[in-house]
């Protein structure tokens, strides 16, 4: 097994880990990180490798990566189902077998890389549907606890592409720990999907919003999606070769949005989420604060409109750079081959500044930084 971070993640860019261990079991990993933690070290932790930029000179310490497997059926109440899934995991592999045995509510979460240990950390989403909705509680080894415990959702601070577990562009998590385990509650409703809720599936379906359908047709048109935009893995296509979306939608004041031009998408969304940083143009320092409920949302833009509209287009690099905009999608920034992270770094931050110059609007990265900052 490869010990160089290239090779264990979705970006294909890292050095060397000081020290790879593969934990294949929970005892492992539970062992593993709590000798590291006495001794005062912090381990990488690592699960397929999806949303992390790592540093060309790699990571002087302990790699775990948690490569645990096992999904068991828990007792539940008629039409439900419950799964308690090991973090090690593949995330689409269990939508597969939920999708295989009929049971919705991760449907629309097909063809997003990772782990299952990683999805409650950003609180994965996407076509209208959130790992909130289905997630009761994690299994997680409580750094400062320094035990295993269950925390409920509820107390996970879930929020779009956020949870206290998250490392904001590279800060200290609110909550720090390992997630071993998760517990869902799927819907068993003779093969039936959940109501689709996001337009773009609704129309690739031909279907309006809020109809069911079979489970495997509503799975095997988001990946057809995702594909279509480079969203789905593929050795052969380096448009592929990427964290997925490398930042957020941002979630501004419904009066900011009014100042955008009126052809930029916008969604409403409920009080309380967390929202973009916003600036006056002209007075950005190049740092990146924390999101904050002080910059109380009322609206999400796009992410994907802004970057087009600041004139970067799908495809586009930096000279002599072999990071580049993906041709497909213009939120994912893509390794051509070859690439280092210091060339990926760079082009985000071109992102973020011409966003930034153009709109007064700090893109937020999605992707965990090992080693570099923007």
């Amino acid at each position: 097994m490869s010990d160089t971070l290239s090779d264990l993640t979705t970006l294909r860019v890292g050095g060397p880990a000081g020290r790879l261990v593969p934990a294949t079991t929970r005892e492992l990993l539970v062992d593993t990180v709590r000798e590291e933690w006495a001794d005062g070290e912090h381990p990488l932790v690592l699960g397929g490798g999806s949303n992390t930029l790592a540093a060309d000179d790699g990571f002087d310490g302990t790699v775990v990566q948690i490569l645990t497997r096992g999904i068991e059926r828990l007792e539940s109440e008629p039409g439900r189902v419950r799964l308690r899934v090991e973090a090690g995991e593949s995330w689409d592999g269990l939508v597969a077998y939920a999708v295989e045995n009929g049971w919705s509510g991760v449907e629309a979460l097909s063809g997003i890389p990772g782990s299952c240990g990683a999805a409650p950390i950003q609180n994965i989403g996407a076509y209208g549907q959130e790992l909130e909705s289905v997630l009761v509680s994690i299994d997680l080894l409580d750094r400062d606890l320094d035990e295993l415990v269950t925390v409920p959702a509820a107390d996970l601070g879930l929020g779009y592409r956020t949870s206290v577990l998250k490392r904001h562009g590279g800060s200290v998590p609110e909550r720090d720990g390992v997630v071993v385990a998760l517990e869902l509650e799927l819907s068993d409703d003779e093969g039936l999907s959940a109501p689709i809720a996001y337009p773009q599936l609704a129309s690739a379906l031909g279907v309006e919003l809020g109809a069911r359908l079979p489970i495997a047709d509503v799975r095997a048109t988001v990946l057809d999606l995702r594909a279509s935009k480079g969203m789905v893995l593929d050795d052969a296509d380096t448009d592929t070769w990427s964290a997925g979306s490398f930042f957020t939608n941002p979630i501004v004041s419904e009066s900011f949005a009014r100042s955008l031009p009126s052809d930029a998408p916008r969604w409403p969304l409920e009080d309380g989420q967390d929202g973009a940083v916003v600036i006056p143009l002209g007075e950005w320092d190049g740092s990146i604060p924390r999101p904050s409920l002080e910059h109380a949302a009322r609206v999400k833009l796009s992410a994907a409109w802004l970057i087009e509209r600041a004139g970067i287009r799908r495809g586009f690099r930096l000279p002599g750079s072999r990071a580049a905009i993906s041709s497909k999608h213009t939120l994912a920034l893509t390794n051509t081959g070859g690439a280092t992270a210091d060339e990926i770094a760079a082009l985000a931050r071109f992102v973020q500044a011409r966003v930034a110059s153009e709109f007064g609007v700090v893109l937020q990265p999605e992707p965990v930084f090992v080693g570099l900052s923007l």
